[in-house]
């Protein structure tokens, strides 16, 4: 087969994809080896893959890959979450734009079967782009949070929560999404800093029976003058004594004409606006707290999609926002807007619909968290479960968990799964599994109940009270305890998420896992980092600056999308991407790939004898075995420590420089002359063991360059890990030496304009000749030099070059001009004198000599005993020119 240019992404890809697949190379099931098992983290059934899933799938498919191919039976499991409120506004808008049908126009069993359908048609699109990017999943065990046995997995906990009275009903101030119509729980409510207004509002002063007492209005300083209508009370602090006069005296709420008492109360700071609050219980949590100390009545003036209620008296009907507009100017034609001014304020946002959030009481489900929240707590501060980097993360989750408030998990929707309590029609309930669970429930407390008189609550549960349940219910551990898939699986080995969800997802994960499986649901947690632009912004749809995911494959392929990805990525910390991220993973396929096409040009000329290799190539393959082996123990502990980034580092130096700058060059036969058998094997098995090396960072170029290198009876994708050997450290100094003198040779002939085909002797002034024993081979054929001869003396009418501690002197049958060469040198010892100088500036402060760590200090010591040896060399060579 003849190799094309450059490497041609598309063609390999679904060819790799389609072997993998038919093979069944990544379905697990069950046996004698130790499991390895990672769950996806569900992504939204209504969505595509963005750039923050792109990099959290290729984080786990390089740890499933390695531990695939390090004899782990590696099991990772697919799916996708059924985001009720994203999914449901989804179909709304699908339905409404479509077929001009409305919500409230359907039964719910009508609407589920729109959400099912709407699900079918757009929800494997995600499965797709995984496919495409490569993630070596298992699509046998394909879950969804809405499968038959995950629902009734969901209800089963509920009911056995509530049963523990570990779930309560009852009347609170919740967080409101009118956007969604439905409510959210604390971790769902995002909050910014705006721009606002603080308007300050007159409230009239009345007697306990409601008349004038000639009083100064109060002054009241306000965000919201649309919550007015809703004031029950006006409260200052007790120890003011602008306010003293006021005790047992009311207060007239502007529009309203409604007289509501004044109270004291520390809560208010005397400093913020006027120091007196309007107290509006309906509409802050802060003042449904003093509304319940003090007695107030609540007057909800808000309707569930943000409108103003009946209860407002004034602009009803009209959107909350609108209405502050109108509210502002009534209260300007009755003269009791004092001003308004400027204000920084905080609100609550929406994270799926962007609204802007409302308190609201609402009778709702909750469940109780602390508990729960011990085990969790416990689970990560005792080492159970670590989390990486623990030093960015941990203290967060600490701090989650210690403050945990009692979650709200109803939801005023219809796709979920539906909150299994049934009423009779007097307003009593139970909870129970299903209705005939439910009247034998109340059969037991003496109600006689038939199936048609009871209704089953219309509200849905969080999405996130289905999805606490993954590591557990995708192994079928709630519906079928003790099955063998929960007891090889679980605990699962490792968690790939974004940090965004540590107290949505990862804490309660761990939470269900310690109640319902008394286990860790997971060892590890490996946090990735936020993906943002070039100008450091978060990539969202809303600001179109997120990469279409297929677009970028079908340009530059999988491989390069993945090596743009992960080459910037350290764990926890935020990484830049866009378009051009991937062409470096796509100019490392090019390198690859013309090694390859080397390599295959090699094999049809192998040497028909058992010709043993010469000096030269015998010293590069002694060399490159130790720097693969001292590489391949740098990248396990990368793996080790969750370093991915740093893994890949090292691999994309050993292979573009190690490999094929260096040692390919160095074995590399003289044209037209045949290599050497063994070095080809060994060249071969060398580029062999780099791809697999590589594999699980790019696995679609490493196969094929691995399937094109030699006949092979198993792909790559499960080809094992052999041990990693001892190194050698004389060899691979050996090497560097190597390595530097070549390249600082050749950097000296570039500057003295020396072309590489010329000729040169070389000499060397050094106080140890063996070290160069072993390299002289290479050395000579690699400068271009007839010979080498070691000097303790400077060598007249030569180039002089300093690399490392030892002197070069080089010679040539024409006369040298040594006048670019003293230049050279002159501007490198006036660099040097002033490294020199502000190397002993630190030295000298004692400070830094005291509070430094003693590695540190020693650091700055070797750089000044190099720096003074690096002078006196070229001083030295100077004087000799």
């Amino acid at each position: 087969m003849e190799l094309s240019k450059n490497y041609t992404p598309s063609g390999i890809e679904e060819k790799w994809s389609r072997i993998w697949k038919e093979k069944r190379y990544f379905n697990s099931k069950p046996d004698n080896r130790k499991s390895f098992t990672v769950v996806i983290p569900p992504p939204n059934v209504t969505g595509v893959l963005h750039m923050g899933h792109t990099l959290n799938e290729t984080v786990q498919d390089i740890l499933v890959r390695k531990a695939r191919m390090s004899g782990f039976n590696a099991c990772w499991v697919p799916g996708s979450d059924h985001a009720s409120i994203a999914t449901e506004a989804k179909v709304v808008q699908m339905l409404e734009k479509e077929r001009g049908i409305r919500k409230s126009d359907l039964t719910r069993e009508k609407f589920l079967e729109h959400a099912y359908e709407w699900k079918e048609k757009y929800g494997n699109i995600i499965y797709h782009q995984i496919e495409k990017l490569g993630c070596s999943v298992d699509w046998d065990r394909v879950s969804f949070t809405m499968d038959p046995d995950y629902y009734r997995a969901v209800i089963k906990v509920f009911v056995d929560l509530y049963n523990k009275k570990l779930i309560y009903r009852g009347a609170r101030m919740i967080n409101w999404d009118p956007a969604a119509k439905t409510a959210l729980s604390d971790e769902e409510v995002e909050y910014r800093e705006l721009q606002g207004k603080l308007y300050y509002v007159a409230y009239k002063v009345v007697d306990a029976d409601g008349k004038p007492t000639g009083d100064q209005p109060i002054v009241i300083a306000t965000q919201r003058p649309e919550t007015i209508m809703g004031d029950t009370g006006v409260c200052v602090n007790p120890t003011d004594e602008r306010y003293a006069h006021l005790k047992g005296k009311k207060v007239i709420v502007p529009l309203v004409n409604r007289a509501v008492p004044v109270i004291f109360d520390e809560y208010v700071d005397k400093e913020f606006g006027t120091g007196a609050l309007k107290v509006t219980p309906a509409h802050d949590i802060n003042d449904y707290n003093l509304g319940l100390k003090h007695n107030l009545e609540i007057i909800d003036t808000l309707t569930e999609d943000g409108k103003l209620s009946a209860a407002a008296e004034v602009c009803v009907g009209m959107d909350r926002f609108e209405a502050r507009k109108e509210i502002v100017k009534l209260l300007k034609e009755q003269d009791l807007l004092i001003k308004d001014e400027d204000y920084t304020t905080r609100l609550g946002f929406s994270q799926r619909t962007n609204a802007v959030v409302e308190p609201r009481i609402s009778t709702q489900w909750f469940v109780a968290m602390r508990a729960l929240a011990d085990k969790a707590l416990l689970a990560v501060t005792s080492g159970e479960v670590r989390i990486h980097p623990g030093d960015k993360f941990l203290a967060t989750y600490k701090y989650w968990l210690e403050n945990v408030k009692d979650w709200c998990i109803s939801r005023q929707l219809w796709w979920g799964q539906q909150i299994p309590a049934f009423y009779t029609t007097d307003g009593s309930f139970v909870v129970a599994e299903n209705k005939a669970a439910a009247i034998e429930a109340f059969k037991q407390q003496g109600i006689v109940v038939t199936a048609d008189q009871l209704t089953q609550d219309e509200d849905c549960l969080d999405t996130w009270f289905s999805s606490w349940l993954w590591p557990i219910e995708v192994f079928k551990g709630i519906t079928q305890p003790g099955n063998p898939d929960i007891n090889y699986y679980y605990p699962t080995s490792v968690l790939v998420t974004g940090q965004d969800i540590i107290f949505f997802w990862v804490a309660r994960m761990i939470m269900a896992g310690m109640e319902y499986m008394d286990e860790k649901p997971f060892s590890d947690v490996y946090f990735t980092g936020m993906v943002r632009d070039k100008q450091g912004r978060k990539m969202s749809k809303s600001l179109g600056n997120s990469p279409d995911l297929l677009n970028m494959i079908d340009a530059s392929g999988a491989d390069a999308v993945r090596f743009g990805i992960m080459i910037s990525s350290p764990a926890g910390n935020d990484l830049l991407f866009d378009d051009s991220s991937p062409e470096q993973g796509r100019n490392f396929n090019n390198k690859m790939w013309n090694a390859l096409k080397l390599i295959k040009m090699w094999e049809a000329r192998q040497a028909t004898g058992s010709e043993a290799p010469g000096e030269a190539q015998s010293f590069a393959i002694t060399w490159f075995r130790n720097r693969l082996n001292e590489a391949r123990a740098d990248i396990e502990k990368s793996f080790a420590d969750f370093k991915l980034s740093e893994a890949l580092k090292t691999l994309y130096s050993l292979i573009w420089d190690d490999f094929c700058s260096w040692y390919l060059e160095w074995v590399k036969p003289a044209p037209e002359q045949p290599i050497a058998k063994s070095v080809y094997e060994q060249t071969v098995a060398f580029y062999s063991d780099l791809m697999q090396l590589l594999h699980p960072f790019m696995p679609f170029v490493t196969e094929e360059i691995y399937e094109q290198l030699a006949k092979r009876d198993e792909a790559l994708c499960v080809k094992q890990f052999a041990p990693i050997e001892a190194t050698d450290k004389t060899v691979l100094l050996e090497g560097q030496l190597l390595k530097d003198v070549i390249s600082g040779l050749r950097d000296t002939r570039n500057k003295n304009q020396l072309k590489p085909k010329e000729a040169i002797k070389l000499c060397i002034h050094t106080t140890d000749n063996s070290l160069y024993q072993a390299i002289e081979p290479i050395l000579l054929k690699q400068v271009n030099a007839d010979a080498i001869t070691y000097v303790q003396e400077p060598v007249p009418n030569s180039i002089a070059s300093v690399i490392g501690k030892d002197k070069f002197y080089i010679t040539t049958e024409q006369e040298i001009d040594t006048t670019h060469q003293k230049a050279t040198l002159e501007k490198e010892l006036e660099y040097l004198k002033g490294f020199l100088v502000s190397v002993e500036k630190k030295l000298g402060n004692e400070r830094f000599v005291q509070n430094a760590k003693p590695e540190v200090v020693e650091v700055e010591r070797k750089k000044k005993s190099d720096a003074e040896e690096k002078i006196k060399i070229i001083e030295e060579s100077l004087s000799h020119l």
